[in-house]
């Protein structure tokens, strides 16, 4: 008896599965053309992203360039152990995670005040003037920028020249190891912080006049107004936002980093890209540095896990991603 009620009830599962099976194709079969639009992006990703993952496999060989990828001796994990082991791993990972860890504590709050306050304007074309402004330095190069940074902060620059008032000899800012982070965390802010707070005005703009009509007719003053009605708006968006920033908190930007480097601040310069480029490029170890930068990602995935869990708490259980 119970062995019958057994095959029964795999053969209605097995229905159950058939049947979902044949409404999905069905499905597929109603809408094929949005399949068809979605194609070609499905085949870019496959190709562009995808496929070269394979090339990942050399941080497990001893690549030769001659030999290629297949031809390449397996050697395990002997490029992660020498990472690992090597007397400058923990200088350059931890160089890496408090650069990018104080830019996300310092760079992420400071687009939502903008966005805040950006919409406490009224006049429109005070307004697009100002967000102009502060868009503008999105779009000025990152060698320009490094190079402005150079500039300003020389012995001989506007900065020291005011700095002369007070003090009897100029500052050497570039050549300083303990102020690279702060050099780069507020250059990186200036030229940031604007563009990023389009998404949080945006949000904003979708906000009902009439919420801050009915507090104001309250008695509620302007900050009571933002805590109550606008940042409640902007969670969800932030949360999101958050997640993906946290996630990717070890792919800190390469160039600016390299460009801002000197021999005298690189205790404090040298992170994990800006090695991986100098192991990789410039002296030719392949598999060293794709070891390095695999190492880099396994770290930004545990991150992203980890946060997307907090965050989840955080929610009352409700997940974002």
């Amino acid at each position: 008896m119970q062995e019958l009620v057994k095959a029964n009830k795999g053969t209605a599962k097995q229905i159950k599965v058939a049947s979902k099976i044949k409404s999905q194709f069905e499905f597929i079969k109603q809408n094929y053309v949005l399949y068809l639009l979605l194609a070609p992006a499905v085949i870019l990703t496959i190709i562009f992203k995808y496929v070269p993952m394979y090339g990942a496999t050399i941080a497990f060989k001893d690549f030769s360039p001659i030999k290629g990828i297949t031809g390449s001796e397996w050697v395990g994990f002997k490029h992660f152990t020498s990472f690992l082991t090597s007397p400058n791993f923990m200088e350059i990972f931890m160089n890496t995670l408090k650069l990018s860890s104080f830019e996300l504590l310092i760079g992420f709050p400071i687009p939502v005040i903008l966005a805040l306050m950006l919409n406490q304007v009224r006049r429109a074309k005070v307004k697009k003037n100002v967000q102009l402004f502060l868009y503008a330095p999105h779009f000025i190069s990152v060698v320009v920028v490094s190079g402005m940074v150079f500039l300003f902060l020389s012995p001989t620059g506007p900065i020291n020249a005011i700095l002369s008032i007070f003090l009897d000899k100029p500052i050497s800012f570039m050549s300083d190891p303990e102020a690279f982070r702060t050099i780069y965390i507020w250059s990186g802010v200036w030229q940031g912080a604007g563009w990023a707070s389009i998404i949080y005005v945006a949000a904003l703009a979708n906000v009902d006049p009439q919420l801050h009509d009915a507090a104001t007719v309250d008695g509620a003053s302007l900050l009571q107004r933002i805590w109550h009605i606008d940042l409640p708006t902007l969670k969800p968006v932030m949360a999101v936002l958050f997640i993906l920033a946290a996630g990717g908190i070890m792919a800190i930007g390469f160039e600016k980093a390299y460009l801002l480097q000197t021999s005298m601040n690189l205790p404090s310069a040298e992170i994990i890209p800006t090695y991986v480029y100098k192991r990789g490029l410039q002296a030719g170890d392949y598999s060293f540095a794709t070891a390095v930068g695999l190492f880099n990602a396994v770290i930004n995935v545990i991150l992203l896990v980890f946060v997307n869990q907090v965050v989840k708490k955080l929610n009352e259980g409700e997940g974002l991603l």
